[in-house]
């Protein structure tokens, strides 16, 4: 399979290890990281015709994962 972008290590390259200790402490941020890599995955799936999808569709998994990368970058902020 190719290459997926948009990978928080790759986002966040200065936060590898802050994000790996959260993801070891805190369950809530560990399934927010889950759930980003889940969406992200479908996204690039759905843009590379793997798995193609509906316009409205990826519209909506591109805005799900933008809001988890979000809230990500708010966590990696607070600590």
């Amino acid at each position: 399979m190719s290459h997926t972008p948009h990978t928080l290590a790759e986002d966040f390259p200065d936060k590898v290890e802050q994000i790996q200790t959260l993801r070891r402490s805190d369950g809530h941020f560990d399934r927010l990281c889950e759930n980003y890599h889940t969406i992200n995955r479908a996204v690039h799936r759905a843009e590379t015709d793997i798995e193609p999808t509906s316009d409205q569709h990826l519209v909506e998994m591109r805005k799900t994962r933008m809001t988890l990368k979000d809230e990500i970058a708010a966590r990696l902020a607070d600590t």
